[in-house]
């Protein structure tokens, strides 16, 4: 098989695991001695799951403000979208990379109309090619032709985000195909964390720091084995307030799949002792970052990351493959509406443009969004009581009959998530209560569609399963289009 063909075919997942061995044993040892903290800062490690009687875990301010934006866009681009493949050997001649009409203020404009709240940048993928013009290579835009070699992708993206009022993010690959010290692991880590300090340090505050566990082996042909808690500590120390994204967090975790589908149920609480490293795979490691776990210890909720193209990069073959609204509007409901947040890959082109076909197919998206939700019933007088199991329900009557759609339920997450069973029915006006919408956990967000329910007059929720005591939930009725 040729290599172009292998890294088509292999998911990131797929490839991260090569190195899980090797990468669990080095970790291991740091994280089973350490004590559990309420945030969990990535240097601290494993724990068993939360005893009764104690509070359950919280966010912080930082992923509070993360899981509110709700939708950000991801953007793949380097010498991979002008040699037409996914993943770089780390050989491309940085001549490659030239775009023409490079307008980072294209892609902040875009992503905001789109409705997306963030930015985030693939500053160097695989192939080990820097959008910066770093000091610790020379594979990197500083020898490319591009702005003729006094060019920086990164610097120009941060700046059009921030005049469009998005939040800004860096992906910066571990894995470095170019680097000759890669497999060196101490001498790489130098080299990797002298990066991380370029980026954290000379770009003005970034809101997140994306990593995943891809590995493989170096010149020497031995296997790179990443410092986990020195790469998360630098992110701490240079940029306290970014929340930190890898499989095992420490703040934000791989929702398990690149397909845009979060679980059900899906808590934002962890056992941290499950997933321990980026890259790590199994069962019950899936299981976890798909659904969390109800009793963990540590808050770290889930991220669902997909492409608008079958590919990460930008590739004229795939121009007319680019999602669908519908298939985009099922995204949004197994994602955002699981209690996670969508990371939608929108790639620049060889022109350093958002496509054509990607700009119209994100203005549907929007539109089909908002049409959805134009028509919001006005907030009802609630009345809530705790009942027997415990259990919680309440009760409102609408102004007027209406045909539900759509039903949007959240939880004061700031005060953890507690609901593990719910239920919404309603009355139609002749004292009957008919069932609209059933679930698991709520979190942040929980979006249900209402289908061929008839017009109802009042509306109930009961809350059959609370794993602590819950005075009430927020509940939006939306009318059907």
């Amino acid at each position: 098989m040729t290599e172009e063909f292998t890294a088509a075919a292999v998911t990131r997942r797929g490839f991260t695991t090569m190195a899980v061995s090797a990468l669990a044993a080095a970790l291991a040892p740091r994280a089973a001695a350490a004590p559990v903290a309420r945030r969990d800062d990535g240097l601290r490690g494993a724990a068993s799951p939360r005893p009764p009687g104690v509070d359950r875990p919280r966010p912080t301010p930082a992923q509070l403000q993360w899981q509110r934006d709700e939708f950000a866009l991801f953007l793949h681009f380097g010498v991979n979208t002008f040699t037409d493949r996914e993943w770089g050997d780390g050989r491309e001649d940085p001549a490659i990379f030239t775009p023409r009409a490079l307008d980072a203020r294209q892609w902040a404009r875009v992503a905001r109309d789109a409705g997306a709240r963030a930015l985030i940048l693939t500053a160097k993928h695989h192939d080990g090619f820097c959008l910066w013009p770093t000091a610790t290579t020379r594979h990197s835009v500083a020898s490319s032709p591009w702005r003729a070699g006094r060019g920086d992708v990164v610097r120009e993206c941060v700046d059009a985000a921030r005049e469009f009022g998005l939040r800004v993010g860096l992906y910066c690959s571990p894995w470095d195909r170019n680097a000759p010290a890669y497999g060196d692991s101490p001498r790489y880590n130098d080299m990797y964390v002298a990066q991380l300090t370029e980026l954290l340090t000379q770009y003005g505050e970034i809101a997140e720091v994306w990593f995943d566990g891809a590995n493989g082996e170096g010149p020497n042909g031995k296997r790179q084995v990443y410092d986990w808690p020195r790469i998360w500590g630098t992110v701490r120390r240079l940029q306290p307030e970014a929340v930190i994204f890898s499989d095992a967090g420490p703040d934000v975790r791989w929702i398990g799949n690149e397909t845009g589908s979060a679980g059900d149920p899906n808590w934002s609480t962890v056992n941290p002792a499950i997933v321990t490293a980026p890259g790590v795979d199994g069962p019950e490691i899936i299981r976890s970052l798909q659904h969390g776990d109800r009793d963990g210890t540590v808050w770290r909720p889930g991220e669902t990351d997909v492409s608008i193209r079958p590919g990460w990069f930008c590739h004229p073959a795939e121009d007319a493959k680019v999602k669908s609204v519908d298939a985009l509007m099922r995204i949004w409901f197994q994602s955002v509406g699981r209690n996670s947040k969508l990371l939608l890959n929108v790639p620049p082109n060889r022109d350093g443009l958002l496509a054509d076909a990607d700009v119209g197919r994100l203005q549907e998206f929007r539109a089909a969004r908002d049409a959805l939700f134009a028509r919001e019933l006005p907030p009802l007088a609630w009345n809530w009581r705790a009942t027997a199991g415990p259990r919680l329900e309440g009760i409102a009557v609408l102004p007027a009959p209406a045909s539900i759609g759509v039903v949007r339920l959240a939880e004061e997450i700031e005060h953890g998530q507690r609901v593990a069973r719910y239920r919404l029915e309603g009355d139609s006006g002749d004292g009957l209560w008919r069932p609209l919408a059933t679930g698991q956990t709520i979190g942040y967000c929980k979006l249900d569609r209402v289908e061929l329910a008839p017009p109802v007059r009042r509306v109930r929720l009961v809350v059959d399963e609370i794993i602590d005591p819950l005075s009430a939930v927020t509940v939006r009725l939306f009318v059907s289009p």
